[in-house]
């Protein structure tokens, strides 16, 4: 199943409309790109409506809000709604400010979602109304272990429940999670810490997945955690020893760039509850 998601991005070449972080919005760019994508970048209100009725999907990322940008954020998400096309929230630090949290929120109320991606301290947030946050990481007290994993995927299935929802949960056990299943997934390498933007990357990824899988919401939202863990295991791989984060951001871009669905299918771990 993993191998038709891959797939089907590479067939379809979904074109995705990203209002996302100044930060990342590059790195967003090429991994949209390399895993068979196309992006467009937008966030003027004059103009994001137009933008995303011509898209299959919209990535919503928070992580460097301002008041001019929410409005858009709004008015993108339901033109994107009233056309049917998926659409996936980032909610990058909420917790760590009432202004993230308070418009995560209202997002959450107004527009609606296919997908939440986030670390588990800003999904709780969204779940809780309230939270906290180790600025835009997670709060080392909500760190997902084999101890606590039981109660993480009962905690996503039953948000995914109240929201209709694929919730996402990614740090070193990713939980992906509907009402009734979740995808509990170990791919991945520590130093993807330490990068910043593989989240949001994961983001804008999981975003062409589901527009190139509408029916399979969940499916499409695994394969893409997936991916993205596995090509950080394969880009770890390929680090000299004069290589450092920067380097290995790029060969995380290359390794999605270059991934078979065979590699996926072949390397992804997982299980499913």
């Amino acid at each position: 199943m993993l191998k038709t998601m891959l797939e089907n991005v590479r067939k379809k070449a979904p074109l995705v409309h990203n209002i996302t972080n100044y930060v990342t919005v590059n790195d967003c760019a090429n991994i949209l790109l390399a895993c068979g994508a196309s992006p467009i970048m937008s966030d003027d209100i004059d103009e994001v409506e137009e933008i995303t009725s011509i898209c299959g999907g919209l990535n919503i990322n928070i992580g460097t809000l301002n008041r001019h940008t929410i409005p858009s954020m709004l008015a993108a998400g339901k033109k994107a709604n009233a056309c049917g096309h998926p659409v996936l929230l980032d909610p990058v630090g909420a917790g760590a400010s009432r202004l993230r949290t308070d418009t995560a929120l209202r997002l959450l109320n107004e527009v609606k979602f296919a997908a939440i991606r986030g670390n588990i301290s800003e999904i709780k947030t969204l779940a809780l109304g309230e939270g906290t946050t180790k600025g835009v990481d997670a709060d080392v007290a909500d760190t997902v272990t084999d101890d606590t994993l039981d109660h993480a995927v009962s905690f996503a299935k039953k948000f995914a429940q109240k929201t209709g929802v694929v919730i996402a949960m990614t740090g070193a056990v990713d939980v992906v999670a509907d009402r009734e299943r979740a995808y509990v997934i170990r791919n991945g390498h520590p130093m993807m810490s330490k990068i910043t933007g593989t989240g949001c990357m994961l983001s804008a990824m999981s975003a062409a997945y589901l527009v190139s899988n509408p029916s399979s919401p969940l499916e499409a939202v695994a394969a893409a955690v997936c991916a993205m863990g596995l090509c950080g295991e394969r880009g770890f791989k390929r680090l000299g020893k004069k290589d450092g984060n920067a380097s290995y951001r790029q060969y995380i871009i290359d390794e999605i760039y270059c991934l078979r669905a065979d590699d996926l299918a072949n390397g992804a771990k997982y299980e499913v509850r």
